[in-house]
């Protein structure tokens, strides 16, 4: 699994460009963001809920590599924080362009979110 690279509304992952947010599960698998779940609290995506953090989460993830964007715009909320903290699963959030680098380079198990616009 490997991201090749971003650009504004875009990541590209293995040759396959898409052109939404992802998630790539603990199985290298890509899914769509589902930011309805944080949406219906917040009015944004830009905020992550804590019931998006139970759609991303899987167990046996020791790490969370979020792209919060190309402008870095997407933070945690607080009970989205001390779930991800309550599981053990370190957090990173980064830029997107800086958290692809962290991503392909990470050995953890790992899940991640990434934001492909602002």
């Amino acid at each position: 699994m490997e991201i090749d690279r971003t650009t504004f509304g875009t990541i590209t992952i293995d040759g396959k460009t898409y052109e939404h947010d992802v998630i790539i599960r603990l199985s290298g698998e890509v899914v769509k963001r589902k930011k309805k779940l944080s949406k219906k609290y917040y009015g944004t995506s830009h905020v992550l809920s804590k019931d998006e953090a139970k759609f991303v989460f899987e167990n046996g993830c020791e790490q969370l590599i979020l792209g919060s964007g190309q402008l870095g715009n997407v933070h945690l909320s607080p009970q989205a924080e001390a779930y991800f903290v309550k599981k053990g699963c370190k957090v990173l959030l980064q830029p997107t362009p800086e958290a692809i680098r962290t991503f392909n380079r990470s050995h953890a198990k790992k899940i991640g979110l990434f934001h492909v616009t602002c």
